[in-house]
């Protein structure tokens, strides 16, 4: 009695595979990844890192043709922007965009800055701040 190779038939099922062809995939695939993660730190450290300037609405106040805002800024001391708001309607029209300018020592500002609008407006968004 014999018993049955395990080994498949020679030329049938094509080439095994090639330890160097793998080892040179690892490699790369080793290098890409590398590559990914320091472009993400270095978006992510340009993304958080030099935001000078940074604000959030704390609260608002509809009217008729303005909108009360609240806004809370933190900044570096020293540093001057702006900050961009708008307002949009209840159909979601926009009614109100203005830049308002935060400059000075303070660290940390709260103000209440009046957005105009033409016509009712129902939110307050900030868009977003940017440093001089």
């Amino acid at each position: 009695m014999s018993t049955a190779s395990t080994r498949p038939p020679e030329g049938r099922y094509g080439r095994s595979s090639d330890a160097r062809a793998d080892r040179t995939l690892k490699v790369t695939g080793a290098v890409l990844g590398a590559v990914l993660l320091a472009l993400i730190g270095y978006f992510a450290y340009h993304y958080i890192g030099q935001n000078k300037i940074s604000a959030e609405v704390i609260e608002y106040d509809v009217g008729e043709n303005a909108v009360k805002v609240h806004l809370e800024v933190r900044k570096d001391a020293g540093a001057s922007g702006y900050c961009t708001l708008r307002s949009q309607a209840e159909n979601g029209a926009e009614v109100g965009r203005a830049d308002f300018r935060f400059d000075g020592d303070a660290t940390r500002i709260d103000k209440v800055v009046t957005l105009r609008t033409t016509s009712r407006g129902t939110t307050a968004e900030l868009l977003g701040c940017h440093a001089d």
